[in-house]
């Protein structure tokens, strides 16, 4: 297992509860810290520092729709990138997450490393853009 890093943090947001465990044990097995939420509705009522921060989220929840994640962040003066995961694969979600500006978009079951790979690269464009 890899030494965590103390700063980054990866929201995990799926109504799934055997995703979430899976997720976070990923996360964690990368070294990354994480946190994991059942809604949006849950994780928007959190207080949260979006330095060093990526969100992964599933495409298909009840409540507050996923796909409004970054447009809602934004209103709230933070920007971290929204990774999206879907087991429902259309062309019409795909364009969705394009269009919400997402910082990418997996199906399920997620491929683990191209899944790290891409939450390491959005947080160093993050920190790019913040210096």
């Amino acid at each position: 297992m890899q030494q965590r890093n103390g700063d980054t943090m990866v929201y995990v947001i799926d109504d799934d509860s055997s995703v979430r465990r899976a997720m976070l044990r990923l996360m964690r097995s990368a070294g990354l810290n994480a946190s994991a939420f059942s809604s949006v509705d849950e994780f928007l009522a959190v207080d949260f520092s979006a330095d060093n921060t990526c969100v992964v989220a599933d495409v298909h929840m009840s409540g507050i729709d996923p796909l409004d994640l970054p447009s809602l962040l934004e209103k709230k003066g933070k920007s971290p990138p929204v990774i999206f995961i879907t087991a429902n694969d259309t062309p019409e979600t795909r364009s969705r997450v394009r269009k919400a500006g997402a910082a990418g978009y997996f199906r399920k079951p997620v491929d683990g490393q191209a899944l790290i790979d891409l939450i390491h690269w959005a947080l160093s464009e993050q920190s790019q853009s913040t210096n």
